[in-house]
């Protein structure tokens, strides 16, 4: 594996929250991402939070993932100093530390938390620490931009072979079937 459970889940979380809260295209199509209520709402669902989520961890969590969204961006882009300068200032604002933490009957594990501990503040810090971890490590290739045409969703690679391109099969599948439409109308087009 990659990377281990927790940085994972950051890194997951990151994607999710990117996916969700930012303005763009997907699959093929314009994204307005959600305000307000429905906002508070894509929040709980991406983190699997509890109903004490109110809107402005919910708003928080929405700016951080704009940050996080440049990130991703820069890196695809091989804009490796825009990404640091971008995930420092995440580090810094969230007052990003580690702590050793564990649940009952599980192994201590690396946790990053936020200046003032309060949901948002701890996602965004634990978020920039797992991107900066991957930036700062030998995985700042793994975090990407779809290549489908009308997709600029996010996605860490974790495959083998570093060879994802899509935020998801679906995308995958439009371009793989438009290249195919493509050669097919190539070859009826002959003399």
């Amino acid at each position: 594996m990659l990377f281990d459970s927790h940085m994972r889940t950051l890194l997951d979380a990151s994607v999710a929250l990117v996916n969700a809260l930012t303005d763009g295209e997907a699959r093929g199509r314009p994204y307005t991402a959600p305000q307000g209520v429905e906002r508070v709402g894509a929040v709980r669902a991406v983190l699997n939070a509890g109903a004490d989520l109110g809107p402005e961890a919910a708003d928080h969590l929405a700016a951080t993932a704009r940050t996080l969204r440049t990130v991703f961006e820069a890196v695809a882009a091989d804009r490796l100093d825009d990404a640091a300068h971008a995930l420092n200032a995440l580090l810094r604002d969230s007052g990003a530390r580690p702590q050793l933490d564990r649940a009952p009957g599980e192994p201590w594990q690396v946790h990053f938390h936020g200046g003032d501990d309060s949901y948002a503040i701890g996602w965004s810090a634990g978020c920039a620490t797992g991107l900066a971890m991957a930036v700062g490590g030998d995985y700042a290739g793994r975090l990407g931009v779809c290549a489908a045409p009308h997709c600029d969703r996010v996605h860490v690679d974790t495959s083998r072979n570093a060879g994802r391109q899509f935020c998801s099969t679906a995308c995958q599948n439009r371009v793989k079937a438009a290249a195919f439409r493509a050669r097919r109308e190539k070859g009826s087009t002959g003399p």
